[in-house]
């Protein structure tokens, strides 16, 4: 009957959600909220659930994207609502659109990402950044579930620089941000790819866990370097 595309967010300590784990939170309160879901067809039916591109566990993010199908047709701004209030806090739903149909996956083409490293100051990051760039290729390795790969991160680079981290920092604390737009691929590229690959070029390394939060995935205009707005032909198509 319906089909709606959900834009949600991990934040705060809920970017430690993994993505089973949100799935299980996210199947709870569409039972919470009573949401009329379709269900597929044959001898064991499930409902019309499909994720896209999800972060990994760790990461926080404004840009987390799934599809659902209805049995019934709904407003999307009370879906949204109502779907937002049953799940925790942290775990929000930020837009819901109606399909205008085509493949959102396939818009999912880029993604932006702030990574705060932690023990380097913008100019030391700078330079790195410089020396990345310069690179005509980066091989890095990574352990998948199919065992160890290796794959170019130079790549996958759109947009990378270094900016100031604009908070205040304890006594003795050196961090800068990256700013970094990822091209999507097979694999695609992480955040701790692009560390891996600094490591490797500029000999860069951070003095605990970078933090990595996802601002916005979505088509990747290569003239500007920029990513815009998977749901904007929906809301187009919506009127």
């Amino acid at each position: 009957m319906q089909k709606l595309r959900i834009r949600y967010a991990k934040r705060g300590r809920l970017r430690f959600t993994s993505h089973r784990d949100f799935s299980r939170a996210f199947e709870r309160a569409i039972a919470r909220a009573r949401v009329p879901m379709a269900f597929s067809s044959g001898f064991n039916p499930h409902p019309r659930i499909s994720y896209a591109n999800a972060s990994s566990t760790g990461a926080a993010s404004e840009a987390e994207y799934v599809e659902i199908g209805l049995a019934e047709v709904l407003d999307p701004a009370e879906l949204r609502r109502s779907l937002d209030e049953s799940l925790p806090t942290g775990l929000d739903i930020v837009d819901v659109v109606v399909s205008s149909g085509g493949s959102l996956a396939d818009r999912l083409e880029a993604s932006v990402w702030d990574i705060r490293v932690n023990g380097v100051d913008q100019s030391t990051l700078a330079d790195g950044v410089e020396k990345l760039l310069a690179a005509p290729e980066v091989i890095v390795e990574r352990m998948t579930k199919k065992g160890a790969r290796t794959f170019d991160v130079r790549s996958a680079v759109v947009h990378l620089e270094a900016r100031p981290f604009g908070e205040s920092t304890a006594p003795g604390q050196t961090c800068a941000i990256l700013r970094v737009v990822l091209r999507h691929g097979t694999p695609s590229v992480r955040p701790d790819d692009v560390l891996a690959a600094l490591r490797e070029t500029a000999g860069i390394s951070t003095s605990d866990a970078a933090l990595a939060q996802r601002l916005a995935q979505g088509p990747l205009d290569l003239r500007t370097g920029t990513v815009g707005d998977p749901l904007e032909l929906d809301r187009d198509a919506a009127g």
